[in-house]
C-alpha cells in the first residue's frame, strides 16, 4: 500500500490549463478504435504560470501529437503510465492527439468498451483518460463536438451527447456529427454505437418546447421500455413543478446496456443504463423492479441540473451531486407511491448497510478527505447518508426556504464546478441561519447516537427529555457536538398529546434542535406519563438509545401516526426478543407479547396500509441484529432469527392463511394498491412456508404455476426454495422457471440469486456448481452480483459457516475479478472487511482470507480496501 499514493482534498489546486472546445473523432473498430482529439486550450490565469501541461491517459497507444499544426518529436513530451507531460506550450494553443485502443479487450467496463457487440462508454469517474489524453478532472469544463465513423450499414444507431448536426455516408463510411452546446466535464461524455431499436415519445415542457424522448434497446427488449418512458415523463413534469427545473436540450436519450458496472449514468443528454434499471414488463419484472426503474430513471434525469448543469469541482464533492439527487429521487418516489413505505425502505437500507459502513474500516465522511481509488467512494455514505444530510437541511429551512435556496444554487452556479460548501452557503444565505455547526455532517465520519432519558413529575404534570450526543471518534479524536434535528411526539393512552415545550406550543409534533453535547427539553401540562415517539420520519441519520419496554413499544405500534415510527417500534420489539434469545435468556413473556401484537395487526389488516403491514411483519435481518453487538456470533444470531420466524409462523398460521386468501382478488395490476396487496400476500406465503404443511406448499405451487406477473411467480419460487420442507417442490419450480425464462438474462439473474441466498447448509456447494452453469456470465456485473454477491451479502448463515468456506470462496472470487474488473472486485469484498465485529474464531478466518488476498491483489481498488481492512485497529 505504501507504494500507492493517496489523493488529498487539502492538496486541491485549480487546473493549470483549461479546455474551451473539445472535438473528437472516433473511427470505430472492435480490436482497434482510433480516436483523434482536437483541444482548444489555454493557460488558466488562476493556475501555476510555469506549470507543464499534463494530460491523463491510460491503456492506449499514442500515434501522434501536435500543437498548432506542428508535429511534436519524441523528445518534446514524456509518456508515463498515467499520462503525458509537455514541458513547454504557448498561452493559447490547439492540441491534436491521435491514439488507438482495443475496446474488445476492455473487461473493466470503464472508458470505451464492447457490450454484446455494442460500443458504449463509462467515463465517471476517471474513464475518459482511457479514451484519449485529456485533463480528466471535473473542474475542466468544455463544449464537446463529436464525430463517429464506422462502415456504412454496420450500426443502426451512432449516438453521442447533445444534438445531431449531420448523419451521412461518405466513401462507404457512415459519419455522424454531434454537438453538445453546454460545457461539461469529460466524465459526462458518452458514445453508443450498435444495432438497437428505439421507443420514441415527445414531452412538452412548461415553456412549450417539444423534447424528443428516445429509449434504445435490443429489439427483443424494446417492448420492455414503455414503463421507463412513462417514468421519464413523470420525472420531467415533477422536476418542473417541485424544483422549477426544465429540460434544456431538444433531445433526451436513454440506452439499455447489458454489461455495466453501475446502475446508470447521467451523461448529458445521453443516459446509459444498466438493463436492470430500464427494462420492465409485468411478466419479467417484479414490483420492486418497477419501482427501481422508476426511481433510477428519475435519478438520472434529475442529474441534468443537480450534477450536469451544476457539477462538482473535484471528486471529494461527489455527494454534492449524488446526495442531493438521491434526495430528489426519494421525494419523487414518495410522491408517486406510498411515502411511509418509501421512507422505511430508505431507512432500512441506511441502517442495515450504511451504519455498518460507518462503523467499519472503510468509514469516511460525506466529504472524504483522501482516497486512493475514487471508484471505492461510490458508497452508501456518499449517496444515502449524503441524501439524509440534504434532507436535514430541507427540514431546518422548511419547504419554502429550501426551494428558494435550491433556486439560488442552480442560478448562481449554472455552468460551474462547485463544492458542498457552495451548496450550504446558499441554504445559509436564504434562511439567515448560521449553519457552521451543521457543516460537521460533511466532515465527521461515523454514526452519532442520541442517548435519550426521561422523567415525569405527576404533581407538576411535567415531563423532561434529556438528550446526550454520543459521537464516534474521528481519527482518534472525539468528534465535536453536531447539529441534529430530532422530531418528536408524545403519546398517551388514547393518542398523541399537545406539546408545550420551553414556553412554546407546537401542536402534536415538534422538531428539537440538538446542538449541545447534552440538552434538556421540558414539556408541561401533561396529565399522564407519555411514551416518546422519537426521530419521527427518521429526521436525522442517527441511532437512538432509549430504554423502551414492551408496553411502550406496543403503544407506538398501535397508536403512532408516523409510519416510520410504527415500523421502528416493531423492529425494536423484535430486537428485544431476538437479543434475549441470542444471549441465552429467552423471555417467553416478551415473545408472547410480540405474537399478540402481530395477531392484533393481522386482525385489523383491512384497516392497515398493506405495504406497511408487510414491512411490519418482517423480522430484522441477521446482519442488522449482528450490528447491534460489539462482537457478534453468527451461529447464535441466525439460530435466533430462524427460531423466532418459525414461532411467528406457527402461532399466526390461521390468520396468515385467511389473509393470503382474502388478498387474492386485490393483487392484480400495476397500481400502487395492487403492489401493496401483493407485498402483504407474499409476506404471508413466505411465513407459511416455514411450516411443514402440504397444503401451504400446494398454495405456493399453485401461485407459481398460475401467476400472471413476475412478483407472484418469483415470490412463490423463493418461498419454496428457501423452505426447509419443500426440497422436491423447490427442484421442480427451479427447473420450470429456468425453462420458461432462460432467454431473459435479467430474469435468470433472479433465478441465480434465489439459489445463492437459500439458507441451507449446502448453499455454497450449489453456488459453486452454478458458476459453471450456462446461465452464469462471468463478464456481466449483474450476473456476478446476483450469484456471488447474493451468497456473500444475503446468505448470512452460509457465508459465516464455521469452517470459513464462505470466506475462502469470496477471497477466490475477488482475486479472479481483480484481474478482470477491479471495481466489481472491490465492491464484492465488503463482507470480509468487518471481520473485527465477529467472534474470535470467525474473525481469524476472515482475517486470513484478507491476508491471502493482499499477497496477490493487483488493482488500486482492491489494495485500498485490503489496506484499510487490515490496518492496525486504533
Amino acid at each position: 500500500m505504501s507504494a500507492i499514493a493517496a489523493v488529498h482534498l487539502a492538496d486541491y489546486r485549480v487546473p493549470d490549463f483549461l479546455v474551451d472546445t473539445t472535438s473528437l473523432r472516433f473511427e470505430l473498430g472492435e480490436a482497434c478504435t482510433r480516436v483523434s482529439s482536437r483541444l482548444a486550450m489555454r493557460r488558466n490565469p488562476d493556475g501555476d504560470a510555469t506549470a507543464a501541461l499534463f494530460l491523463h491517459g491510460e491503456k492506449q497507444r499514442l500515434l501522434s501529437l501536435s500543437i498548432n499544426g506542428r508535429l511534436l518529436g519524441d523528445d518534446e513530451y514524456r509518456l508515463t503510465d498515467d499520462g503525458l507531460r509537455i514541458a513547454s506550450v504557448p498561452e493559447r494553443f490547439e492540441l491534436v492527439c491521435v491514439s488507438e485502443m482495443d475496446p474488445a479487450a476492455n473487461t473493466e467496463l470503464e472508458g470505451l468498451y464492447l457490450s454484446n457487440g455494442m460500443y458504449c462508454t463509462q467515463c465517471e469517474a476517471e474513464g475518459f483518460r482511457k479514451i484519449t489524453y485529456y485533463p480528466d478532472r471535473p473542474d475542466v469544463m468544455s463544449v464537446f463536438d463529436t464525430t463517429l465513423v464506422a462502415d456504412a450499414g454496420r450500426f443502426s444507431v451512432m449516438l453521442s451527447n447533445g444534438n445531431c448536426l449531420s448523419d451521412e455516408i461518405v466513401d462507404g463510411k457512415r459519419v455522424v456529427h454531434w454537438q453538445d452546446p453546454f460545457p461539461k466535464p469529460c466524465y459526462l461524455f458518452a458514445l453508443v454505437a450498435g444495432n438497437l431499436d428505439c421507443l420514441r415519445d415527445v414531452f412538452v415542457t412548461a415553456s412549450g418546447r417539444r423534447v424528443s424522448l428516445e429509449i434504445y434497446a435490443d429489439s427483443k427488449d424494446i417492448d420492455k421500455c414503455g414503463f421507463a418512458m412513462q417514468s421519464l415523463k413523470k420525472a420531467m413534469r415533477w422536476d418542473e413543478q417541485v424544483y422549477g427545473r426544465e429540460y434544456d436540450l431538444d433531445r433526451f436519450m436513454i440506452v439499455a446496456v447489458d454489461h455495466f458496472n453501475m446502475g446508470a449514468m447521467e451523461n448529458k443528454g445521453l443516459n446509459i443504463f444498466n438493463t436492470s434499471c430500464v427494462l420492465a414488463h409485468p411478466s419479467t419484472t417484479t414490483d420492486a423492479g418497477f419501482q427501481r426503474v422508476e426511481a433510477v430513471v428519475a435519478h438520472e434525469y434529475f442529474h441534468n441540473w443537480s450534477g450536469n448543469r451544476v457539477t462538482c469541482r473535484d471528486w471529494f464533492q461527489l455527494s454534492l451531486k449524488e446526495g442531493f439527487t438521491v434526495l430528489r429521487d426519494a421525494q419523487f418516489s414518495a410522491d408517486m407511491n406510498s411515502a411511509p413505505v418509501k421512507r422505511i425502505e430508505d431507512v432500512s437500507l441506511l441502517r442495515s448497510l450504511q451504519f455498518v459502513e460507518d462503523a467499519g474500516p472503510m468509514a469516511h465522511p460525506v466529504q472524504p478527505q483522501s482516497y486512493i481509488e475514487i471508484a471505492n467512494f461510490y458508497t452508501l455514505t456518499i449517496y444515502e447518508k449524503g441524501a439524509e444530510v440534504v434532507r436535514m437541511l430541507a427540514q431546518l429551512l422548511g419547504p419554502v426556504q429550501f426551494r428558494q435556496a435550491c433556486d439560488l444554487y442552480f442560478s448562481r452556479h449554472d455552468g460551474q464546478a462547485v463544492t458542498c460548501e457552495h451548496f450550504v452557503r446558499c441554504m445559509e444565505e436564504v434562511s439567515g441561519r448560521d449553519l457552521g455547526q451543521f457543516r460537521l455532517w460533511y466532515r465527521q465520519a461515523g454514526t452519532p447516537t442520541l442517548v435519550v432519558r426521561d422523567s415525569y413529575d405527576a404533581q407538576q404534570k411535567r415531563y423532561s427529555l434529556t438528550v446526550r450526543q454520543q459521537l464516534p471518534a474521528v481519527a482518534g479524536d472525539q468528534a465535536a457536538a453536531m447539529h441534529i434535528p430530532l422530531k418528536v411526539a408524545l403519546y398517551g393512552e388514547q393518542g398523541a398529546l399537545e406539546l408545550h415545550c420551553n414556553g412554546e406550543t407546537a401542536g402534536k409534533e415538534m422538531m428539537l434542535d440538538i446542538t449541545l453535547a447534552e440538552q434538556e427539553f421540558v414539556f408541561e401540562q401533561l396529565a399522564e406519563r407519555p411514551v416518546p415517539s422519537l426521530l419521527r420520519d427518521f429526521s436525522a441519520p442517527v441511532k437512538i438509545d432509549y430504554p423502551y419496554h414492551s408496553e411502550q413499544l406496543a403503544r407506538l405500534i398501535v397508536l403512532d401516526d408516523d409510519g416510520f415510527c410504527r415500523w421502528d417500534a416493531m423492529q425494536s420489539l423484535q430486537l428485544l426478543v431476538l437479543r434475549a434469545m441470542v444471549d441465552g435468556d429467552p423471555h417467553e413473556g416478551l415473545q408472547q407479547r410480540l405474537l399478540e401484537i402481530l395477531g392484533q395487526l393481522l386482525q385489523q389488516a383491512d384497516h392497515e396500509d398493506p405495504a406497511l403491514l408487510a414491512l411490519m411483519l418482517g423480522l430484522p435481518t441477521a446482519r442488522y441484529l449482528a450490528d447491534s453487538y460489539a462482537v457478534a456470533d453468527p451461529a447464535a444470531i441466525d439460530a435466533a432469527v430462524q427460531a423466532l420466524a418459525d414461532s411467528i409462523a406457527m402461532a399466526l398460521q390461521l390468520p396468515l392463511r385467511a389473509l393470503y386468501q382474502r388478498l387474492q382478488g386485490q393483487a392484480t395490476g400495476l397500481c400502487a394498491s395492487a403492489m401493496a396487496a401483493r407485498s402483504l400476500r407474499n409476506r404471508a406465503l413466505a411465513c407459511l412456508l416455514r411450516l411443514d404443511h402440504a397444503d401451504d406448499r400446494a398454495l405456493a405451487m399453485q401461485q407459481f404455476s398460475s401467476a400472471d406477473n413476475m412478483t407472484d411467480q418469483l415470490a412463490a419460487m423463493t418461498a419454496l426454495v428457501h423452505s426447509p420442507y419443500a426440497a422436491a417442490e423447490a427442484e421442480q419450480v427451479l427447473q420450470a422457471f429456468y425453462r420458461q425464462w432462460s432467454h431473459e438474462t435479467l430474469v435468470v439473474n433472479m433465478w441465480l440469486q434465489v439459489q445463492a441466498s437459500r439458507p441451507h447448509a449446502d448453499a455454497l456447494q450449489q453456488v459453486q456448481r452454478l458458476l459453471s452453469h450456462p446461465a452464469f456470465d462471468a463478464g456481466n456485473p449483474n450476473c456476478i452480483r446476483a450469484l456471488v454477491g447474493g451468497f456473500c451479502q444475503q446468505n448470512f448463515a452460509a457465508f459465516h459457516a464455521a469452517d470459513g468456506g464462505g470466506y475462502r470462496f469470496l477471497a477466490e472470487q475477488v482475486a479472479l475479478y481483480d484481474r478482470r474488473n477491479p471495481q466489481i472486485a472491490a465492491r464484492l469484498l465488503a463482507p470480509l472487511t468487518h471481520w473485527r465485529r465477529y467472534e474470535p474464531a470467525r474473525a481469524a478466518l476472515m482475517q486470513q482470507a484478507l491476508q491471502g488476498l493482499q499477497a496477490s491483489a493487483q488493482s488500486k481498488d482492491v489494495l485500498e480496501v485490503l489496506g484499510k481492512s487490515l490496518a492496525p485497529d486504533v
